[in-house]
């Protein structure tokens, strides 16, 4: 029998495409009821999902009974409200990156969901890439020893094709920035820890967007300091001529340790290249069997584009904390702060120099 009665709010094509999929891998986990404020994505949705309650409005759907968990994948200005209203009335949720339009609302959604006493947890997706997993394990047991630099570069192509709500400001307060970086950021702190100072660039060469207008940059660059003394850079943009767009297109991310390299690209999601001091190249190494899934997912490794299965895996991690009544990883603390780092970075723009990062202890 279901445990966990999912209700998602937000049914584009990340809910069904990746959400719907991963719940299915959960036994425990049914979905009830569905949200989207256009009428027709919203009937599609209840047609594919094959539940009886479905509605435009939010509130509606977060506060029934018969719901216990909430996944939010709506545009960005709708993500604290959805998720508070969700919180006070008892729910866990999964919201998606970046979980607010600033640390303000970010913060509040963290500590409502931790008075609460619900599950909480960010949608960074990538940190469940078999080799982002891997990565990350050689980084913690010391493989690579001290960390020295982080870098990591996401380049796409979308050319002028129009973004929706991801390039109007008042929608999702940054472009490239909350929509990819984010990610990266994540990724940093996940493999290296806390930054301490970071500095910015962002550009926009597209101020219309399929013929509607874009006022949010399309690449963005930074440059940071770690807590633990090692650099970082980073870039993502999404007019990187002749990329392409999706898993295919470059997502690199680098650590240089004081004994060794650790490269990972997405391209090549069950493969590390491998570097150690004294040895001359990168070895490609695949990435071990208890790296492939989530542990408790019950998704065949060997079945499905690597490229899309993984994705699966963090609802797995959603219901399982919510089963065991644990912490979801990662959780809203993640994503507050990652949504520090990103203040940090408006402001270094706005005033030309380096900018000391909020401490969050998320």
């Amino acid at each position: 029998m279901p445990k966990a009665n999912v209700a998602i709010v937000g049914c584009g094509g990340i809910a069904l495409a990746n959400h719907l999929p991963g719940l299915g891998l959960c036994p425990e986990a049914k979905v009830v009821a569905v949200c989207d404020s256009d009428p027709a994505v919203l009937e599609r949705a209840r047609q594919q999902v094959g539940c009886n309650i479905a509605s435009t409005d939010f509130k509606e759907v977060v506060t029934r009974d018969e719901v216990t968990a909430v996944i939010i994948a709506t545009p960005n200005f709708t993500h604290a409200p959805i998720a508070l209203a969700a919180i006070a009335a008892g729910k866990h949720v999964l919201c998606e990156k970046p979980i607010a339009m600033d640390v303000t609302e970010a913060r509040m959604m963290y500590d409502a969901a931790r008075k609460a006493k619900v599950r909480h947890m960010t949608a960074f997706t990538y940190r469940f890439v078999p080799a982002m997993r891997y990565m990350a394990h050689l980084v913690k047991t010391g493989d690579i020893g001290q960390p020295y630099h982080f870098r990591s570069c996401r380049l796409q192509d979308w050319g002028t094709r129009g973004l929706g709500w991801r390039q109007v400001k008042k929608l999702a307060a940054t472009g490239e920035l909350g929509d990819m970086l984010s990610h990266r950021i994540d990724y940093a702190h996940l493999l290296v820890g806390q930054f301490s100072r970071v500095i910015a660039s962002q550009r926009r060469f597209h101020d219309q967007r399929d013929g509607k207008v874009s006022d949010l940059e399309d690449w963005i660059g930074m440059l940071g300091d770690f807590e633990n003394g090692a650099s970082g850079v980073l870039e993502s943009s999404k007019v990187a001529t002749g990329r392409g767009e999706g898993g295919k297109s470059q997502d690199y991310c680098e650590v240089n340790g004081s004994e060794g390299t650790l490269v990972y690209q997405l391209e090549r999601p069950l493969e590390l290249q491998i570097g150690k001091r004294g040895r001359a190249g990168l070895e490609t190494v695949a990435v071990p069997n208890e790296f492939l899934v989530w542990p408790g997912s019950k998704r065949d490794p060997k079945a499905g584009d690597p490229l899309v299965v993984f994705r699966y895996d963090q609802d797995v991690e959603f219901i399982q904390a919510i089963l065991e009544q644990r912490d979801c990883v990662p959780g809203f603390g993640e994503g507050l702060q990652v949504q520090a780092v990103m203040e940090a970075m408006l402001e270094s723009m706005e005033k030309e120099k380096w900018v000391k990062v909020e401490r969050t202890d998320g």
